[in-house]
């Protein structure tokens, strides 16, 4: 049987972010028998207009590529900051792209939450979960976790060191990964 694919997805495009460390960590904490790809084309997106999406053939290049990971993928596993109490704007239009495409429909779907903060993102994280409810994922909710990861936290290779976080990665990576294998997507 082929290796299953992971997609990762940073909502931050910012340079250093703890949740685009997340991500990186996160790529090689995958069981055996899966592969990763990590989405890295979010800021090459187009602002989300409805009436760009009409037609397949003519969207912008990175629409599709974003929307052929995410078919491609048995699972998808994000990772966003929240922004002004919200998701982050560059972000919010990403899954915006993935309203027109139907790929998303049925994928097992989660996140790591790395916030530090005292609010733990909360407010991001429910509209992450409104949005992707709306997108027709599938919510894994044993694999979306809270793991705090701090700047201190990253190391000289953009990974984050701490333990802790990495236990907590592999377990909701694992299962997430364990229900998309059960699930037979």
């Amino acid at each position: 049987m082929p290796d299953r694919e992971l997609l990762l997805i940073s909502g931050s495009l910012r340079e250093g972010s703890t949740n685009t460390a997340a991500i990186t960590t996160a790529a090689a904490l995958v069981p055996a028998g899966w592969t990763v790809s990590i989405n890295r084309d979010m800021g090459e997106l187009p602002h989300f207009n409805p009436d760009d999406d009409v037609d397949a053939a003519l969207i912008a290049e990175s629409v599709a590529r974003l929307r052929l990971a995410i078919a491609s993928s048995d699972a998808v596993m994000i990772c966003t900051p929240e922004y002004a109490g919200a998701l982050p704007g560059s972000f919010k239009n990403l899954l915006d792209w993935t309203v027109g495409g139907m790929e998303i429909v049925g994928k097992p779907a989660a996140w790591l939450n790395v916030s530090a903060n005292p609010t733990r993102a909360a407010d991001a994280h429910d509209s992450l979960r409104t949005v992707l409810g709306f997108t027709g994922a599938d919510i894994v909710d044993a694999a979306c976790v809270h793991a705090p990861v701090t700047r201190s936290d990253i190391d000289a290779d953009g990974c984050v060191a701490s333990s802790a976080f990495r236990t907590a990665a592999t377990a909701a990576i694992a299962a997430l990964a364990q229900y998309a294998t059960t699930r037979g997507t």
